[in-house]
């Protein structure tokens, strides 16, 4: 399984609803896609990971790029996690910088606080 998606545009922000599998399969298709969105802006993007049944180190570096291209473009990136995401990527000690939120509604809070 593939990873598949869902794009929805807000006032200030991009929310992205994925599922499937975040690996070095799925992480060119992935970095492309959302980088170019960042681009078209809103430059703050929600990524809803509750989902995503597995994340593999290519995943993390492409949500660490993508991260930081949110920065650079004056954005910030949320991240709607579950168990095994949160799990992975305390595994890297990565949970602040990625931003894990334990829901949607807490990471629109989050943006619209900032």
């Amino acid at each position: 399984m593939s990873l598949r998606g869902a794009r929805e545009v807000r006032e200030n922000c991009q929310l992205f609803r994925l599922t499937g599998l975040l690996d070095a399969f799925s992480e060119p298709t992935f970095r492309k896609v959302l980088g170019g969105k960042i681009d078209e802006g809103p430059k703050n993007i929600i990524l809803d990971l509750s989902q995503i049944d597995f994340v593999d180190s290519s995943g993390l570096g492409a949500l660490v790029q993508l991260a930081k291209q949110a920065q650079t473009a004056g954005g910030r990136l949320q991240i709607v996690t579950n168990a095994r995401v949160t799990q992975t990527v305390k595994l890297v000690r990565l949970e602040n910088f990625l931003s894990l939120q334990i829901s949607v509604e807490a990471a629109l809070e989050n943006i619209e606080a900032s």
